[in-house]
C-alpha cells in the first residue's frame, strides 16, 4: 500500500481482476486515503450526495458516484483491493492464510456483527492455533476440515431476513 501515485485504494465486495476498474463493487469496510485537497474534494462531493439520496445507504452513494466517472473528474488515482486479502460477509476469502481484514458490511444491525465477528475471531484462533501444529496444509480454508467461518455467517444471514420483513 505505499504506491504514491495512489491516492485511494478501496476493498471489494467481488474482484473482477483489474485493480483499476471503476465497474468493481467496493465496499466501504476498508479504505486507504492520502490526504490531499483532491481527496477532500471526493469526500465533500461524496458528503453532500449522501444529504440527497434519501433511502440510499452511503457505500451505495459512492458506488453511483465512482461508476459516474468521479475520480477521472477529480485526477484522482483508485486501487480496488482484492477479497482475497481484505475479506467480509459479502464474500469470504479464499485463503485465510492471506486475509489482513474481515468487515461485516454485507451483514443488517449491530447485534448480528458482532456475533458473527466473534465467530470469526474464535475460528481465526483456531486455524492458527491449528497451523501452529502444522496441522494447516496447502489452502487454509479447505484443508484438514478448516472451514471459514464455521458459523456460516447464520446471524448475518438470519439479520437480512428479519429487515427484509420489517
Amino acid at each position: 500500500m505505499n504506491n504514491q501515485s495512489i491516492d485511494l485504494q478501496i476493498s471489494t465486495d467481488v474482484f473482477n481482476g483489474d485493480p483499476s476498474s471503476r465497474f468493481n463493487p467496493i465496499n466501504t469496510g476498508f479504505y486507504f486515503i492520502k490526504s490531499s485537497t483532491k481527496m477532500t474534494s471526493l469526500f465533500q462531493k461524496w458528503y453532500d450526495m449522501r444529504k440527497n439520496s434519501t433511502g440510499m445507504k452511503e457505500q451505495d452513494v459512492l458506488v453511483n458516484l465512482v461508476r459516474q466517472g468521479v475520480l477521472s473528474e477529480l485526477g484522482l488515482n483508485a486501487r480496488f483491493l482484492e477479497n482475497l486479502y481484505f475479506s467480509g460477509f459479502c464474500r469470504d476469502s479464499r485463503d485465510v492464510r492471506l486475509v489482513m481484514t474481515v468487515h461485516a458490511n454485507c451483514c443488517r444491525g449491530i447485534e448480528a456483527k458482532v456475533i458473527d465477528l466473534k465467530a470469526i475471531l474464535r475460528d481465526w484462533k483456531r486455524f492458527k492455533d491449528e497451523k501452529s501444529k502444522g496441522n494447516i496444509g496447502v489452502l487454509g480454508n479447505t484443508t484438514n476440515g478448516f472451514r471459514w467461518p464455521s458459523s456460516g455467517h447464520l446471524s448475518c444471514l438470519n439479520s437480512k431476513k428479519k429487515y427484509r420483513n420489517l
